[in-house]
């Protein structure tokens, strides 16, 4: 059994059914929104499908693929675990179990941005790798925050038909354009519907409701570097450091597009921050 099930439907190009404001703070990091996210698809997930058919095997529930930086539905994916593990409990059903789906190829290119081909010229060249024997006889829940092209979805079920998996699964979204005259770049609309230029990022950031992602991570190591050194001498150390490491941990350092910024975090403010301490300061 293979069902899709998306909490939001979108047909119009203006109209959402939630606020594309929350929806652009949540892809850079918000996990305030995150959580409203998470939980607004669980307890649509719950009335949909479980509440009808309840799963009484084992559900494993799995995040969009990354290699080191958790992608934006890594924090969505937190509170929908937390909500629908609640509702599992309070009926007598187990808990829910986590894995990952690993990709080996990140690429500096704005996936939202680009049509269906170039989607999935793009995401063709990578690979994704799961753990079979831990999920033998486990109902599987895959989990993302849109369906634009149905590109990821189709690289899930090539590794999917891959692994010889035979388990039932769920393909989760929390939003799905479904007119497919709307072009996919209404992807990009909503990314980038309040986060207009990188110090629109400052208040997600200074929040005590920060998660990091590769879409912030990535969006900052690519922008242009005379705003980039004033955004990034405003950050705390504990950020810089943070973003920092997420690059080096995503190999970001060998893609020439994020060179000249990470050099300026690692030449300049590394070792000011290291004459500072010295100083006692």
């Amino acid at each position: 059994m293979n069902t899709t099930y998306s909490l939001h439907h979108i047909q119009h190009a203006q109209e959402f059914g939630f606020n594309p404001d929350d929806y652009s703070r949540f892809k850079f990091g918000d996990d305030a929104v995150a959580k409203d996210f998470g939980t607004q698809l669980a307890d649509g997930f719950i009335d949909r499908h479980l509440a009808l058919e309840p799963v009484e095997r084992q559900i494993v529930v799995i995040s969009s693929p990354y290699s080191f930086i958790p992608t934006a539905t890594f924090a969505m994916k937190t509170w929908f675990v937390a909500r629908l593990n609640r509702w599992l409990a309070r009926h007598g059903y187990p808990v829910v179990q986590e894995t990952k789906v690993h990709r080996t190829i990140t690429y500096k290119e704005d996936y939202g941005e680009l049509d269906a081909e170039q989607r999935m010229t793009l995401i063709g060249n990578d690979s994704f790798h799961i753990d079979k024997d831990f999920l033998q006889g486990k109902v599987l829940v895959f989990l993302d925050d849109i369906k634009i092209t149905g590109s990821h979805e189709r690289m899930i079920m090539k590794m999917v038909n891959a692994y010889g998996l035979t388990n039932d699964i769920f393909m989760l979204y929390f939003a799905e354009l479904v007119n497919k005259n709307i072009h996919p770049n209404i992807e990009n609309h909503l990314n980038y519907h309040q986060v207009k230029s990188i110090f629109d990022l400052d208040g997600i950031i200074k929040s005590r409701n920060f998660c990091i992602n590769t879409r912030i991570v990535k969006y900052i190591l690519n922008y242009d570097f005379d705003s980039f050194c004033i955004f990034i001498q405003d950050q705390s150390i504990d950020f810089i450091n943070l973003l920092y490491d997420m690059a080096l941990g995503n190999g970001y350092h060998s893609i020439e597009a994020y060179v000249r910024n990470l050099n300026f975090i690692k030449e300049n403010l590394f070792l000011n921050n290291h004459k500072l301490i010295q100083h006692g300061n």
